[in-house]
């Protein structure tokens, strides 16, 4: 209900089935149509799924794994969001899930490694994509698997850079995605001036305590 009249709760959203590893669809996830706004200081998120019922957890299900589980390589690549999925998928690459709209859970990374043995994270190159991405190798590592960070130079998210570069230089930043240990070095070594003496210094205490936790 908005200001005293009914209204759809997936109202200017397009809708994505959710669909489990038989086959089955479970839910709905709705993506707003343009950017994320308030209404009368109330924030709309810009995915939205459907309720969650007996057989749909959204941190236990992940969108489009009921086929990239099948595509056999032994990895499969993690992204953010349903139109990155799509995106990717057009362009032929089918080893492609995303979570639901949320931080990956440690039961959607337990269902990942069931299907591959490694799982590479393809998020946004902006500043909340990178903090995703360490949480996400957190998540990961934490339930004893291995997690690799593809890199798309000069572009936000997969769509734009395959709309760039084409599938063929995707395709090739797969087979160099970085391992979760060098991701998470190259980006503390941003935060100091290694050009220095005291900045090697604190670099490298930085990253020595980052390798112990």
């Amino acid at each position: 209900e908005r200001e005293g009249r009914m209204s759809d709760k997936f109202r200017n959203r397009v809708m994505f089935p959710i669909i489990d590893l038989r086959g089955n669809v479970i839910g709905f996830g709705g993506r707003i149509m343009g950017q994320a706004k308030e209404i009368n200081g109330f924030k709309i998120p810009k995915y939205l799924n459907s309720p969650e019922t007996p057989v749909f957890n959204k941190g236990r299900n992940l969108f489009s794994l009921n086929f990239a589980k099948n595509e056999g390589s032994g990895r499969i690549i993690l992204v953010e969001g349903y139109m990155d999925v799509i995106s990717v998928y057009q362009a032929g690459v089918t080893n492609i899930a995303a979570t639901l709209g949320t931080a990956i859970t440690p039961d959607q990374a337990k269902l990942l490694l069931r299907y591959c043995s490694e799982i590479l994270l393809c998020y946004d190159s902006d500043e909340a994509g990178e903090k995703a991405t360490i949480r996400a190798i957190d998540v990961i590592n934490g339930v004893g698997g291995k997690a690799r960070i593809i890199r798309l130079k000069g572009a936000k998210d997969p769509d734009e850079y395959i709309k760039k570069n084409g599938v063929g230089a995707f395709k090739a930043a797969l087979d160099t995605a970085i391992p979760s240990t060098e991701y998470r070095i190259s980006k503390i070594r941003r935060q100091f001036d290694t050009d220095t003496a005291q900045g090697k210094a604190e670099f490298v205490t930085s990253a020595a305590e980052s390798l112990l936790n």
